[in-house]
C-alpha cells in the first residue's frame, strides 16, 4: 500500500461540490435550513394547536397529495415516531388478523417481526428471498394485509408495487414501507392502500415523524378497528391519528422544524416538475453509479438484476483486494461522507445515497474520487 487511507488527498477538481451521500438522514439542502431560519419568529416555539402550525401541517398534507397524484378520498395521516413506530401502529390499527410480508433485508423484516410479536394477531406469512433480490407476494387465504417494501435501504433493492393477483382492497390491503423511496421513486396508488414513510431520506428532513397516504379502503379498515374492543395505546391508535390529521394536527406535539424542512422540500419538488422531476434526478444518479461500476474490473453492482437496482440507494461490491473500509476512510478524510456498507450486511461494499437532493453531478464526481482513491491504495 503506497499510502494509508487517511493520508490520501483527492484533487480538488475531482471532488463533489457536496460530499454528503448518507442513506439517511440524508443531505439537507441549504434552502431547507433557510426555511427554518425564516420560521423562527412565526412557527418555531408556537402552539401546534394554533393556526400557523396547523396550516403548515395542512400544507404538507396537500402537497404530498399533489406530489403523489392521490385520487379523491385519500388522506395523508401523520404521527410521531417514524416508520419504526408505524409498524407498531399498524399492528394495532391496520392488520385485522394475519399479514403476509415480502422480506428481503433488514428493514423489510421489521414489520413482519412486529406482527409476529403482537399477541392479538395471527401468525404472519413470510415470503423471503436472498439479500440482493426481492420476492413476489401471492394471494393467500386468510391474509388481510400484504406488506411490501418499496426500497430496501439495507441492500439497495427496489421493487415495483403490485397488488397480488386475485386480491382486492375489499378484502386485503396493500401496505408499503416507503421510507427510503417516497419522493424518489414513482408508484401507482391503484396498486396500494397505505404508503407510509418517514421524511429523513428523499424529503431531506429530520426523523421522528411518520406519514401515511391512506386509501378510502384503508380508512374504512382504520375506522372499523378503531371502534372495536381491541385495546390500543392512544399514542399508537391509528384512528386517533386519522381524526387528528383531518384537523391538520397530530395527537401529541410534533417537531415543527421537521415539518418546516419537509414543506420546503415539497415546494422544491413541486416547483420543478413534481415526482417525475425528483425521481428523474435519482434515476440519473443511479445510471451513472451502476454504469461506472460495470465498467470497472474491481467493482460490481451488488444487485444482479438491473430492474431491481435501487435508484435511491446504490450498493457496490468491491474486489477482495480492495478494502471498502479503507476507501471510506480516504473519502471521509476528503469530505466525502457516509459511503459505508450497511453494518449488518457484512459485505465489502460501498452504499451510496442518491436521493433527489443529491445532485447527479456529485454522484459522477464521487465515482471519479473513488477511482483516485483506489489507484492510491493499489
Amino acid at each position: 500500500m503506497s499510502a494509508t487511507p487517511d493520508q490520501i488527498t483527492i484533487p480538488t477538481d475531482l471532488l463533489p461540490a457536496d460530499g454528503r451521500f448518507c442513506c439517511g438522514p440524508s443531505k439537507v439542502r441549504h434552502e431547507q435550513v433557510d426555511a427554518i431560519v425564516a420560521a423562527r419568529d412565526t412557527l418555531l416555539g408556537t402552539s401546534h394547536r394554533k393556526p400557523p402550525v396547523k396550516n403548515l401541517v395542512g400544507a404538507v398534507r396537500s402537497k404530498l397529495s399533489d406530489l403523489f397524484s392521490l385520487p379523491d378520498g385519500w388522506e395523508v395521516v401523520l404521527g410521531n415516531g417514524g416508520s419504526t413506530v408505524f409498524w407498531d401502529v399498524a399492528t394495532f390499527g391496520l392488520v385485522d388478523d394475519r399479514s403476509q410480508h415480502a422480506v428481503f433485508g433488514e428493514f423489510s423484516s421489521k414489520f413482519a417481526e412486529a406482527c409476529a410479536a403482537a399477541p392479538h394477531l395471527g401468525e404472519p406469512s413470510i415470503v423471503k428471498s436472498d439479500v440482493g433480490t426481492h420476492p413476489t407476494l401471492e394471494a393467500e387465504d386468510g391474509i388481510d394485509v400484504y406488506a411490501l417494501t418499496h426500497n430496501e435501504t439495507s441492500t439497495g433493492v427496489m421493487m415495483d408495487l403490485k397488488r397480488p393477483a386475485g386480491t382486492s382492497a375489499d378484502t386485503a390491503l396493500v401496505a408499503v414501507d416507503a421510507t427510503s423511496a417516497a419522493g424518489g421513486l414513482t408508484w401507482n396508488p391503484g396498486e396500494v392502500d397505505v404508503y407510509y414513510f418517514a421524511p429523513q431520506k428523499c424529503f431531506a428532513s429530520d426523523g421522528g415523524l411518520w406519514l401515511a397516504a391512506c386509501s378510502p379502503a384503508a380508512q374504512d379498515r382504520i375506522e372499523r378497528i378503531g371502534t372495536s374492543d381491541r385495546w390500543r395505546p392512544a399514542s399508537l391508535d391509528l384512528r386517533i391519528a386519522l381524526d387528528n390529521s383531518r384537523q391538520n394536527q397530530t395527537y401529541n406535539t410534533p417537531a415543527v422544524a421537521t415539518l418546516v424542512m419537509l414543506d420546503a422540500q415539497l415546494d422544491w419538488m413541486l416547483a420543478n416538475g413534481g415526482l417525475d422531476f425528483a425521481a428523474g434526478r435519482s434515476a440519473e444518479s443511479a445510471a451513472t453509479l451502476y454504469g461506472w461500476a460495470e465498467s470497472r474490473d474491481w467493482a460490481t453492482p451488488f444487485v444482479a438484476d438491473p430492474a431491481q437496482r435501487s435508484h435511491v440507494v446504490g450498493t457496490i461490491d468491491l474486489d477482495d483486494s480492495i478494502d471498502a473500509n479503507d476507501v471510506c476512510v480516504a473519502l471521509r478524510a476528503n469530505g466525502i461522507l457516509d459511503t459505508d456498507a450497511y453494518r449488518k450486511l457484512g459485505r465489502n461494499q460501498l452504499r451510496i445515497g442518491m436521493f433527489p437532493a443529491i445532485d447527479p453531478s456529485d454522484v459522477d464526481a464521487l465515482t471519479k474520487s473513488i477511482d483516485h482513491v483506489v489507484a492510491q491504495l493499489s
